[in-house]
């Protein structure tokens, strides 16, 4: 389990290429406070399921609830921070 915040935005970011099929990008290229819907990225609701099933898989968080899914899936520092906070694996 990766507990250094920095390490897990790197690991999050791999697995956030990996999940989307964002082969194009290095972990480099997204930036922390980068909006994921509606910016650079352009991912979309497909996207927003995909990054459920990524958080569920690798961190044992499970999103049930539709608001609080766009109040967590914003950015990666705030997905990262959600993490931290709520992590079972």
């Amino acid at each position: 389990m990766t507990t250094n915040r920095e390490e897990l935005i790197v690991e999050f970011k791999e697995h956030l290429i990996k999940y989307l099929n964002l082969l194009d990008l290095t972990p480099a290229d997204i930036k922390n406070d980068e909006v994921l819907f509606g910016g650079d990225l352009g991912l979309d609701s497909i996207d927003s399921v995909e990054l459920i099933v990524l958080l569920d898989r690798e961190y044992g968080i499970k999103i049930k609830n539709p608001t609080e899914g766009r109040q967590i899936l914003v950015d990666v520092n705030t997905i990262v921070d959600y993490i931290v906070a709520n992590r079972t694996k």
